[in-house]
């Protein structure tokens, strides 16, 4: 098949994630790599591709980045790499290099995602045909939405809705949101939702409550010590996350009319799922006032597939051919 076998990457923050597509369109063995450990997307795709040693060199490639895209220049949002797609195309010797927005690819994977890779989280049953919702906190917040054309085909919308401004519904959150505001300047929903956001909210939540936060905070330590029950700062914290992700989830459904459903992705909320679930995230998803019923039609997911955007990464490789579709 044209443009198979390819080579499938997901470049966060932290990792970047390395796998093979074969011709049948199946995904192979995948690999991390710690971004701050390589110069670049080139270098830790040579050296996967030294460490697999594939039978058939990839003739292609689809790539999603946390970043937002225009143009050749990729500058990653919250790493260090830098790189021309034109450049890392030809260093690489393929055919063809698709390069997408993090989200872009989640986005493309929820047609194919299903079964016990799902939670439910409430709501109805979804509308065919309708615009899809994605969303997620990792070491940034995703946003992405999957909206059909008149042609039957579905378009994923590359944006930054991760960097909206973020808004307090009780004097609570506006005290958190003022604390951040006069550190930061723009409070972004991303500051709150994600991992760095968890951080700034069990700090904030410290000084608020008058406790000396620890010395060293990580986004594990906070869901570890939420978990284990001691840390009440912690297990607030965590609350005060779900909450707000439920505001965030539910203005993005409204703004795109997710009557197909609200899909939640993200490497934190898969670790303390059942947490989530009993939390006050579907309240405030549905918290919308006169529009309250028109939310509470709508169904949403967590997704606990390991890596959802290698299945949209690997849709999108197909895309052009019909045995893939």
């Amino acid at each position: 098949m044209a443009g198979l076998p390819a080579l499938i990457a997901d470049i966060g923050g932290t990792h970047a994630r390395f796998a093979l597509v074969d011709e049948s369109g199946a995904i192979g063995e995948m690999m991390v790599y710690r971004c701050r450990e390589h110069a670049g997307p080139a270098e830790a795709a040579r050296l996967f591709l030294d460490h697999m040693k594939p039978a058939k060199a990839p003739v292609a490639g689809a790539f999603a980045v946390a970043s937002a895209l225009s143009g050749d220049r990729v500058e990653m949002t919250n790493a260090a790499w830098s790189f021309s797609i034109a450049e890392l195309q030809a260093t690489l010797g393929f055919e063809r290099l698709q390069v997408v927005n993090d989200f872009t690819a989640v986005a493309l994977s929820v047609r194919h995602i299903h079964g016990a890779d799902l939670m439910e989280m409430g709501g109805g049953a979804p509308l065919a045909g309708a615009p899809i919702a994605v969303l997620g906190p990792g070491t940034g917040l995703g946003v992405s939405g999957l909206v059909p054309t008149q042609s039957g085909e579905w378009v994923a919308l590359a944006t930054e809705g991760g960097h909206v401004t973020m808004a307090a519904t009780d004097p609570r959150e506006a005290q958190v949101l003022d604390i951040l505001r006069a550190r930061y300047g723009h409070v972004s929903a991303e500051r709150v939702l994600s991992g760095p956001g968890l951080v700034n909210l069990y700090q904030t939540l410290c000084t608020l409550a008058g406790a000396t936060p620890a010395a060293e905070v990580t986004p594990p330590w906070v869901l570890e010590q939420a978990g284990a029950g001691g840390c009440p700062v912690c297990a607030d914290s965590l609350q005060m996350f779900f909450a707000m992700m439920g505001t965030v989830a539910g203005n993005l459904a409204l703004s795109l009319g997710a009557k197909g459903g609200v899909f939640i992705a993200g490497g934190i909320l898969p670790r303390v799922k059942e947490a989530f679930r009993a939390s006050d995230f579907r309240r405030r998803f549905e918290d919308k006032g006169r529009f309250r019923p028109y939310l509470a039609n709508i169904p949403v997911w967590l997704i606990l597939h390991p890596e959802p955007a290698f299945a949209g990464l690997a849709a999108l490789c197909l895309q052009d051919h019909p045995r893939g579709q």
